[in-house]
């Protein structure tokens, strides 16, 4: 670990303690785990203690752990992930907050806290249907308003459930069930005449 990640593990196990559930160095990369129900105090402190000052948010992601590693997953399945900058210390750190609830994700939103965190926070509620609760204006960002179902699901089906197109007999967009037509895809080689030989240019 080099000296400028330890005395960040340092800060942060001195200001935080017990209350970080886990701290993994991997890759020269920080992350920690927080509880969800100290998610917004812990980030207003990664913001505002001197000896963090993590004043950027970089962005954040939901993830969805239901098949992580190609295994059956052991935790909670929905997570969501926030990239953090110090500028003062030139530091870098990864917070992840698992929802208690798999059936209903919900964590708290942080755009009290960095208020870039809007889009991110509702980019990962359209595709993962994680809710942040607090959150100004949560609706989807990425989806038709109409969409069923959360796309980055790893149980969303790959085709999805509806598709959308023009009717110009009504004068409107439409939906209607999948029509995708199952079809056998064969890798084709294309080569050019003489490919290979020794002295072809």
């Amino acid at each position: 670990m080099s000296a400028k990640l330890e005395r960040l593990s340092q800060a942060l196990r001195d200001v935080f303690g017990d209350r970080i559930r886990s701290l993994v160095l991997d890759r020269g990369e920080l992350t920690i785990e927080v509880a969800a129900t100290e998610y917004l105090r812990i980030a207003r402190k990664l913001r505002d203690h001197d000896d963090l000052r993590f004043d950027q948010l970089i962005d954040i992601s939901g993830l969805d752990y239901s098949t992580y590693g190609n295994a059956a997953w052991e935790g909670r399945r929905f997570a969501s992930v926030a990239h953090l900058t110090s500028v003062r210390h030139n530091w870098r750190l990864r917070v992840r907050v698992f929802a208690e609830d798999d059936d209903f994700p919900v964590v708290d939103s942080v755009v009290d806290v960095w208020p870039s965190a809007n889009w991110f926070e509702r980019e990962s509620f359209d595709l993962y249907g994680i809710m942040y609760a607090g959150h100004p204006d949560l609706r989807r960002i990425l989806t038709d308003y109409g969409f069923v179902g959360h796309p980055f699901r790893k149980d969303f089906p790959v085709s999805g459930y509806v598709e959308m197109r023009y009717d110009p007999e009504q004068g409107r967009v439409v939906y209607q069930p999948v029509t995708i037509e199952p079809r056998e895809n064969t890798p084709r080689i294309v080569r050019e005449e003489n490919y290979g030989d020794v002295g072809h240019g």
